[in-house]
């Protein structure tokens, strides 16, 4: 009688405790439903069912405003920019990302006739290259004019069945608006557009209306990256390409193009007490970084006299490192020579071209 009183109070227990078995199945898949929840990207939630996703090329001549164009797509200064043209020398991906699509731009080297040096003819080869595997092409041109390098970007877009979106940029500097008129029918003439779209990048005119064309355009298709994203390129490049944007700025038509950046360190340290002095001290992240030119009197035009100019790119630059990074930046530079590297194929692969 004891013995089955036992075995009945066991499968008691027995029954009780695969209850406690599965609530706490259930409460371990709540908890991990929950963490896979919070850690889940929060701007993929809410996206529309025929959400558009792909990739935009933007290409044309040299210095038509194809980084301030989408620079001022994304609202944020991703593409170094200058009065000179080919200032930009490598692909950059930039991402636009809304509710409805996701356009991932690729900003790319002016497409030109002269390949004087290695690094011209590298340049144009990273602008052709960009139209493989894309979704859509803007085609930048200037308001006031038809150049030889324009056709040869019409050249390069009609080995492609690619659609192409014409984009008249500067619209805001012709004096009479109706002029935009003919040159839009001359362009449509040349070339099977898939549409045009007059814009001004820098007073961001009529860039709204671009985004519906550009949507228009794109695939449905999930995200390609996380929709807070705003570039796939490294904080090291974009470090660099800042530097060089400044020097470019500063030196004018000084130093044409015979220099570039090299990123030799890029630490960060976590916000700490100083062991010496036992105060606190805040996140920062310190970056080494080498200018090379070609020549010793370009060396000393970077440096300026008594160091002043190089001083300044220098602050210029942090300032800018800091607003994109949000964090603070020590930044250190130098001066070097590196005779002929802008036509040495070792050395430009070497420096990331």
């Amino acid at each position: 009688m004891t013995e089955n009183t036992e075995l009945n109070q066991n499968q008691d227990n027995i029954d009780t405790t695969n209850d406690g078995i599965n609530q706490a199945e259930d409460i371990t898949l709540d908890n991990d439903m929950a963490i896979e929840e919070f850690f889940a990207p929060s701007s993929h939630a809410g996206i529309a069912d025929d959400f558009k996703a792909g990739y935009v090329a933007i290409v044309g001549r040299p210095n038509v405003g194809k980084s301030t164009l989408m620079n001022h797509l994304l609202g944020q200064k991703l593409s170094i920019t200058s009065r000179k043209p080919q200032t930009t020398r490598h692909r950059i991906h930039g991402i636009l990302s809304n509710h409805e699509m996701q356009a991932v731009f690729v900003d790319t080297p002016g497409i030109h006739r002269n390949e004087v040096r290695a690094i011209n003819e590298r340049m144009n080869k990273a602008a052709v290259s960009a139209l493989v595997d894309v979704d859509l092409v803007l085609f930048v041109v200037d308001s006031d004019q038809w150049r030889d390098d324009d056709l040869l970007v019409l050249q390069k877009l009609g080995d492609t069945n690619l659609n192409v979106v014409l984009v008249i940029n500067k619209s805001d500097t012709l004096k009479d608006k109706g002029s935009v008129l003919p040159l839009i029918e001359t362009f449509n003439d040349s070339f099977d557009f898939a549409d045009i779209v007059p814009v001004s990048a820098l007073k961001n005119q009529n860039l709204d209306r671009l985004q519906e064309v550009i949507a228009s355009h794109l695939p449905i298709a999930a995200p390609i990256y996380d929709t807070e994203q705003i570039t796939d390129r490294s904080e090291r490049f974009l470090a660099s390409e800042i530097i060089r944007e400044k020097i470019m700025r500063s030196a004018g038509d000084e130093v044409p193009y015979d220099l570039t950046v090299q990123i030799d360190g890029f630490k960060d340290e976590p916000a700490h007490t100083d062991p010496k002095t036992g105060r606190p001290r805040k996140a920062c992240t310190f970056i080494d970084a080498t200018i090379y030119v070609e020549r010793s009197g370009q060396k000393a035009i970077v440096i300026g006299d008594k160091g002043q100019r190089i001083k300044q790119v220098g602050m210029d630059a942090r300032k800018d490192m800091e607003q994109l990074f949000d964090k603070k930046i020590m930044l250190t530079l130098w001066v070097k020579v590196k005779r002929g590297w802008s036509d040495d194929e070792r050395a430009l692969t070497s420096l990331g071209y």
